[in-house]
């Protein structure tokens, strides 16, 4: 079986094209940064994956999907090996299967506004409760 499933951030726009022909197919090529889960000195602290989608993926990918979005992926591996000048090249391709996004546009922009532009509302706390202005308890249903 070869499957994989990695969840990162897009680390450039998507480059989008079309194949040739009356059955025009769209595909899309981007790279995610994949964080690793534990660091060592002087290591990485992400690894970065080359993926390509074809169809209604790449369409999405097209239309939705941007630098620093943050996605989920589905798909399987395949090695992109090559011979050049005698020299052999090793690499991997992800072919993505699936892919969905893996916050909220609010959570990626970290605007603090909805998609109208109004304002979200108090920010939480640092506990992850809402602030609850002061003089406001009157209008509290349940107070």
């Amino acid at each position: 079986m070869n499957k994989v499933i990695l969840m990162g951030r897009l680390t450039r726009d998507p480059e989008v094209r079309y194949s040739q022909g009356q059955n025009s197919t769209a595909i899309a090529k981007f790279s995610i940064a994949v964080d690793r889960r534990f660091r060592r000195d002087g290591q990485p602290e992400a690894d970065f994956f080359n993926c390509t989608c074809f169809g209604k993926q790449a369409e999405f990918v097209e239309k939705y999907l941007q630098k620093g979005t943050k996605v989920v992926t589905t798909g399987r591996v395949e090695n992109d090996n090559y011979e050049k000048d005698g020299v052999k090249h090793y690499s991997v391709q992800i072919m993505v299967e699936e892919i969905e996004f893996a916050e909220s546009k609010n959570a990626q922009s970290n605007s603090g506004s909805d998609n109208t532009g109004r304002s979200a509302g108090p920010a939480p706390a640092g506990d992850g409760f809402m602030n609850i202005p002061t003089g406001i308890d009157e209008e509290l249903p349940f107070a």
